[in-house]
Order: structure tokens, then C-alpha cells, then sequence
């Protein structure tokens, strides 16, 4: 049994420095203190770009980094870690923050590295690695024995990990983990011992099971394992994880409850639009994707949902319901007290129903398929208090950009904990403005977002999908329950805010923005703002400047994409058509589209600047031009004025003479 690894290739310090970088790939041995300052934010977006992503064998080590951005350089090109012969990368803080792809930690171990080393990693990046058995480390001690040629034994490698993932560490992964360690599963009862518990708390433990590893009510920090009510996956990750339990299991593969699995086409309805993927000769590549899940879907009777052209669009009688996944999850399927898990970092969108909801990689999600059990690290919890009343024009979106921009939530305190949502301010909020919230706890870097179930949760549930749900006493957190921090924000005070360029925590008030910023491309959409009251938004925007004449300023491209079909079909309905057309908006059928730089609305140049609804601005998401996050009236009024500005501001700039 290997009990060690020795580590002989060059060490890659993810630098601020191109010239760093560059020396490291060139051989040159250097120390921790000559590769100063490393990058810190290093995202999946940039590990693995959209381009790489059709891609999930050996050819996917080919890719690691060919996103990372030192200063203006992208110094590392395609097969250039395996070249090096590179086994261990060292990054700063929030390292793999962003998407679940789990191709970000396989093309690094693909390419040869076996070690990664950060000041802290993002949850979802960090599980994906221990699953096809990447080792990760916040001790940076290790390098100065990797520089002597010491063999590290494992149970250095795994020191400050729970038991749970170390066994999985040292298996090889959680397949083979599983294989071992997971022929017994049982369900516990939830012992309640009168100790005050938060409603996350309680969910958990009413889905918990045992293994012969993981305890029934473990602690946080502990792994477990839990019973989902409903996993989703979709195209990017269907044909990986296929080929995973065929690689482990052969035929005939048996899934745990199909009926609660649910398989989604919802980034590639406009993939022949996306210069990504055009230019790099890809969309073959993403038809195969997708036959690929269909067949599986097929194959083992699974619920699915279908892309939408907008020529299948110009002929849809209704009948194809369609749409992002976790919006069309909080549609349809999760209600309060359910664990949902997908395969998507926005997974917590159907935490404003009450229920628990996050983001797992491939190999948690292949896992699941076949063992009905999910795995996750007990978190802490944080509590968000919203007091006061939004003023108006200040959305859900601003209120998030504003807690992102925080001093501790940008230094990482949130990391892998769950936002329980509440306050006065919380109370008056609709469903879609909470899914906002929680929604955008991926950028927050936190497990899940949660709101309590309500009056507001009992109507939205009765109107939109025709459910007349009974709330139960113990949904919700006990009084005294136990969080790890309290963060009160005063919503009377937040105004409309904007998030610069590079990451959706550079977020500023709009009115402090330096100088007036042009912009080439408006965008609203997305799972974060393409619901029915984001729409409210935009068409309250468009419909007041069509009545005055004003149009999408020349030069500019405005695009509102759907969430799904029923946003679609809310906005015919309420005649908002009219004024979208007469503002001059292209509207487009529901996909992920621009936001995961999959369709129209993301920049094709890196001189276009855009302003967007969508929750992250990660270099390279939504193309390389310069992307700043705003809220939806924020997004249709700069597009009318061709700059960034609010709505207050686009009518102070029309106000009629009196």
C-alpha cells in the first residue's frame, strides 16, 4: 500500500507575476518567498475555460490554466503544466472559487499534478479534488520538505481534513471509497434532544444516514452523508458521469429512485451563437453532449427537460416546459424541509423555498445515482439579518453585491458555511428576490443559502405551481440556535449597486463609480435574474423609456433571456412583449446563454464592456471583454443611456420640463 508520495516535478507558483509563472514552467526552482504575491480568487473559470469543457478523458489534461490571468498575461498555454512536468501548483486564498465543474480538478490531475496547495479553498473545488483523489493543503510547511526530497506520507497530505475525507483521499477517490465503504447505508431517525437547532440543521438530520465510516448526526466539520429528495444534473456533466460508472461499475448499472433524478439541456440552446465555441470548432463537440445524456436519460427512464430553439420556440403550443435547472427545480420540484442537490454551484437557488439545496461535482453526482447518498461536510452557520425596507429601485441583486463587497465575506469567512436569510426586510421580499439571495451564496463562497418557509413560500407555491402546501411547526430555526457570526445589514442604506470587472465582490455604489463607463453589450438574464420579477424590472425600465421615445442607445446590443418557459409565458401574458420590442431588446428563449459564455449577450472582443445581470464576473466568463454586474433595472436602464447609470438617474436625465 503506497503510504507516501515524493514529489519531483517543479513546483507552480500561481503568481501575480507572469514572469514567475513563466520561470517555474521553464524548470527554475523557486522558493515561496521569490514567487510573492500569489493570486488570490483563482477561479474555475480560469482552471478550465468553457472551451476545454467538451472534454472529459485524457484530453482534458491538456487544458489546466490556459484561463489564468497574471496581470494582463495568460502565461500558461495548452499542454504546458504536462511539458513541465508540473506535480504540485501553490495559489493563495479562495482557490477554485466559482463554478461545480469538477473538469477544473481533473484536468490538474490529468496533466500530472497530484498536489495542490492554497491559503483556503473554495467547498466545492476542494470535494471535487479528494473524489478522483487530488491531494489539496492549506499548510504551506510542505514545500520547504518537498524542496529536500522528503516522500510526504499521506497522513501529512490529509492532516487537516476530517476523517471522512482523508479515507476517501486515501482510496483513491470517492468511487473506490464507495466501492469498499458504502455497501451498507442506512437511514437514521432524527434524535431530537431539545437542543436548539437551525431549520438547516433540522433538514439535515431528518435526511441523514449512516455508513460504515460516517456517523448518524455528526458535527460540524465532519463528513456524512445524506438522503437527497432530488438530483438534477445537466449536459456538461450527464456524458462524465456516464462514462465514470461504466468505467467503475460496468453493465447493467442500477440507479438509486430514478423517478427522483431529473436531467436538464440548459447551456447549449444557442451554442451555435457563441463565438467560444464557434471559433474553436466545438459545437460538434456539444451536440454529442447532449445526445449523450439524452441516451442516458432514455436509457434509465429519467425525468428530462429539453433545450428550446427559438424556432421550436415559434412553434410551442405550451407543452415544452423548459428552462435553467435550479430555477426550473424551484418551478417544479423542491419544497421546504427537501435536500436538492445539482450539479451546479447555483444549486441554492431553491434555498428561498426552505429547503436544503447545494452544488456537488460529477463523481459525488455519479455516486449518488447509484447509492442514493450525497456527500457533505457539516457546515457552520451564518446568519444574515436584513433590517429596515429596500428602497425603491433597489433590488435583491444590490443587496447581495453589497454583502459581497464586505470586508470579512471578501477575506473568506463565508466560506462552506450556510446564509440563513431573515429579518424585517427578508419578510417583504417576494420568492424570486430570496432565490436572488441564495442564489448567489456560490459567490459568497458558501454552502447554501436558506430562508425560513412563509406566507410568501405558501402563496408562491399555491399561484405558480398550483401546490397547497402545509407548513409544519419545526420548519424553521429554533430560538438560541447556535450560529458561527451574525451579520445585520441595514437595507435602507443600500443603494443600487455595481460590481467592477474580475469578481463579483469588487462591488461599489453606482454613484461612486469613478467616471462614466460606456458599455458595448447590455445582458439580462440568466438563473439570477431571469425570473418573473426581474422581468417586472426590466419592463418597467424599457416600458417607460418606449413611452418617451428612447430606444437601446446606438452602439449598444440589448439581450433578455427567459429563466423558463413560465417567465416566457408571464411576460406574454402581462403584454410586456411590446414594450421590449419597442425599446429594441433581442429577447431569447431560456438558457444559461451569455452567463456561462454560451450565446448571444457575452462579448466576442476584449474591448467591449458589458453590463450584466448575471452572478459572476470571473475573467472569461461571458467572454473576454470587461463585464461589471448590476442589478436588472440597472442593466436596462444603461442600456437606454449607453453608460452605466439607475433608473433614478436615466429618468432625472429625461425628466419632462415643466
Amino acid at each position: 500500500m503506497n503510504t507516501g508520495c515524493l514529489f519531483k516535478g517543479p513546483v507552480l507558483f500561481l503568481s501575480q507575476s507572469a514572469d514567475v509563472v513563466v520561470r517555474c514552467l521553464n524548470g527554475e526552482r523557486l522558493g515561496l518567498a521569490q514567487a510573492q504575491p500569489l493570486r488570490d480568487d483563482v477561479s474555475t473559470d480560469e482552471i478550465t475555460p468553457l472551451t476545454s469543457l467538451t472534454h472529459y478523458d485524457d484530453k482534458l489534461g491538456r487544458y489546466p490554466y490556459t484561463g489564468f490571468r497574471a496581470g494582463n498575461a495568460l502565461p500558461l498555454g495548452i499542454d504546458a503544466v504536462r511539458q513541465a512536468q508540473v506535480d504540485v501548483v501553490v495559489g493563495g486564498k479562495r482557490y477554485g472559487k466559482g463554478s461545480s465543474r469538477e473538469h477544473s480538478p481533473a484536468a490538474e490531475r490529468l496533466a500530472g499534478v497530484r498536489l495542490v496547495i492554497a491559503e483556503s479553498f473554495e467547498r466545492i473545488y476542494r470535494q471535487n479534488a479528494d473524489n478522483i483523489g487530488l491531494f489539496t493543503s492549506t499548510d504551506f510547511r510542505l514545500l520547504e520538505r518537498i524542496a529536500a526530497g522528503e516522500t510526504i506520507p499521506l497522513d501529512d497530505l490529509v492532516a487537516d481534513r476530517d476523517t471522512l475525507a482523508a479515507a476517501i483521499l486515501k482510496s483513491g477517490g470517492l468511487l473506490r471509497f464507495g466501492q469498499h465503504f458504502m455497501r451498507s447505508i442506512e437511514a437514521v431517525t432524527d434524535q431530537d434532544d431539545a437542543k436548539p437547532r437551525t431549520l438547516f440543521e433540522k433538514i439535515v438530520a431528518r435526511h441523514a444516514l449512516a455508513t460504515e465510516l460516517t456517523a448518524a448526526h455528526p458535527a460540524p466539520g465532519d463528513g456524512a452523508f445524506v438522503r437527497a429528495d432530488w438530483r438534477f444534473i445537466h449536459e456538461y456533466y450527464t456524458g462524465m458521469a456516464a462514462h465514470m460508472l461504466q468505467s467503475v461499475f460496468g453493465d447493467p448499472l442500477a440507479l438509486q429512485q430514478p423517478t427522483s433524478i431529473v436531467v436538464f439541456e440548459d447551456h447549449t440552446s444557442y451554442v451555435e451563437e457563441s463565438p467560444a465555441h464557434v471559433r474553436g470548432g466545438l459545437v460538434p463537440n456539444i451536440h454529442r453532449m447532449v445526445e449523450a445524456q439524452r441516451r442516458f436519460a432514455s436509457r434509465h427512464g429519467l425525468i428530462s427537460h429539453r433545450t428550446l430553439t427559438e424556432v421550436e420556440a415559434a412553434h410551442d403550443d405550451g407543452s415544452n416546459v423548459a428552462g435553467i435547472s435550479h430555477a426550473m427545480m424551484a418551478e417544479h420540484y423542491a419544497l421546504p424541509g427537501q435536500v436538492v442537490v445539482g450539479t451546479d454551484s447555483h444549486t441554492p437557488h431553491s434555498g428561498a423555498l426552505g429547503c436544503v439545496a447545494f452544488g456537488v461535482g460529477t463523481t459525488d453526482m455519479a455516486n449518488a445515482f447509484v447509492t442514493g447518498a450525497v456527500r457533505l461536510t457539516v457546515p457552520q452557520q451564518l446568519r444574515v439579518v436584513l433590517d429596515g425596507t429596500l428602497r425603491p429601485g433597489v433590488t435583491a441583486k444590490d443587496v447581495v453585491l453589497h454583502l459581497l463587497a464586505l470586508p470579512a465575506i471578501r477575506a473568506g469567512e463565508g466560506l462552506g458555511k450556510v446564509f440563513e436569510f431573515c429579518g424585517d426586510a427578508m419578510a417583504q421580499l417576494s420568492t424570486d428576490e430570496r432565490a436572488t439571495l441564495t442564489n448567489m451564496t456560490a459567490e459568497l463562497g458558501g454552502f447554501t443559502g436558506i430562508v425560513a418557509p412563509d406566507a410568501e413560500t405558501l402563496r408562491f407555491l399555491r399561484e405558480r405551481r398550483g401546490v397547497d402546501f402545509c407548513l409544519e411547526p419545526w420548519m424553521r430555526s429554533d430560538e438560541g440556535a447556535i450560529y458561527a457570526q451574525t451579520i445585520r445589514i441595514d437595507c435602507t442604506a443600500v443603494p443600487p449597486m455595481v460590481a467592477a470587472p474580475g469578481d463579483p465582490g469588487n462591488g461599489i455604489p453606482l454613484t461612486e463609480v469613478a467616471r462614466p463607463v460606456r458599455i458595448d453589450i447590455a445582458y439580462g438574464g440568466s438563473c439570477t435574474a431571469g425570473k418573473r420579477e426581474d422581468f417586472d424590472h426590466y419592463h418597467a425600465v424599457l416600458r417607460w423609456a418606449a413611452d418617451r421615445g428612447l430606444t437601446v442607445s446606438t452602439g449598444v446590443e440589448l439581450f433578455l433571456q427567459f429563466g423558463t418557459t413560465a417567465v416566457r409565458d408571464h411576460c406574454i401574458a402581462m403584454n410586456y412583449m411590446d414594450a421590449f420590442e419597442r425599446a429594441g431588446a433581442r429577447m431569447l428563449e431560456p438558457s444559461c446563454g451569455a452567463c456561462g459564455n454560451c450565446g448571444p449577450g457575452g462579448s466576442s472582443r476584449p474591448d467591449q464592456v458589458t453590463v450584466s445581470a448575471i452572478n459572476r464576473n470571473f475573467p472569461g466568463r461571458g467572454g473576454p471583454g470587461q463585464v461589471w454586474l448590476a442589478s436588472p433595472p440597472t442593466v436596462a436602464a444603461s442600456a437606454i443611456a449607453g453608460e452605466l447609470v439607475s433608473f433614478d438617474e436615466l429618468k432625472r436625465r429625461h425628466a419632462q420640463p415643466q
